[in-house]
């Protein structure tokens, strides 16, 4: 995989913004695989097309494209408008979003993920009033990816290294169960995930995940039973094999 722009495709072009997405396409469309099925390559939809940048033509997953210039992608992507965000994570036709961050200096790749679109909640959604001169009613958003678990996050390249194909798709299978779930169970899943990746060691026991009982009594003001959800997200967890049972209320983090 190349990692490296083609700079001549943005020679003629002045805008900032224009150079970056002209360049960030192209190289995408040229290197990059489905990581849901290991096409080579992913095909580009036609400017402005409102469902994704690009597709595969094997298995139909579409995919979008955001891009920052950055050593590192950090914990949150700037995106459009809020609303339209939401209405797009929301429908049926939702895309799966690759995050890029580049070198501008050398015009090179560092970092590549994608997020398969069955980890999109409006929780990470994040409203942002920036962006807009002019328009103070028209609210743009920022995708929260911090908010994620780890196993949401699948790296393609990590610190300009590849990872390798089989590996990306594995992870990519390993939570597909995620696009059956209805979204307040999804909500609680991810949630638990997340907390648990939060935790300094693979072993971990129940009363260490009672800790954020509070946080989890103010997400989810309506639910008065909180430690029994967590159980709950434990057990599923448990038979979709990503955490294992020790006993006595202990706990594994199975190595994804």
């Amino acid at each position: 995989m190349n990692l490296y722009f083609n700079t001549e495709l943005a020679k003629n072009y002045c805008s900032h913004s224009q150079i970056v997405r002209i360049l960030t396409e192209d190289w995408l469309a040229n290197n990059v695989y489905c990581p849901c099925c290991g096409t080579y390559p992913v095909e580009q939809f036609e400017n402005n097309t409102p469902v994704g940048d690009f597709y595969c033509t094997s298995c139909q997953e579409q995919y979008e494209l955001k891009s920052k210039h950055a050593k590192s992608l950090g914990s949150k992507i700037a995106d459009g408008a809020y609303h339209t965000m939401l209405e797009r994570i929301n429908s049926n036709t939702n895309p799966s979003f690759f995050f890029l961050s580049y070198d501008k200096k050398d015009w090179k790749v560092n970092n590549l993920i994608i997020v398969p679109k069955h980890f999109f909640t409006t929780d990470i959604i994040i409203p942002r009033q920036k962006g807009i001169p002019n328009r103070p009613n028209y609210i743009m958003c920022s995708i929260n990816t911090g908010a994620l678990p780890n196993t949401g996050k699948i790296s393609l390249i990590e610190q300009g290294k590849v990872v390798h194909q089989d590996k990306v798709i594995e992870q990519w299978k390993k939570n597909f169960y995620l696009r059956e779930m209805k979204t307040e169970s999804k909500g609680w899943l991810l949630t638990t995930m997340s907390y648990i990746d939060r935790l300094p060691n693979d072993e971990f026991s129940l009363r260490q995940l009672y800790d954020f009982e509070h946080e989890l009594s103010l997400k989810y003001p309506n639910n008065t039973h909180i430690k029994d959800k967590l159980r709950q997200q434990l057990q599923f967890l448990r038979d979709q094999g990503m955490i294992e049972f020790l006993g006595r209320g202990r706990y594994r983090k199975v190595s994804q």
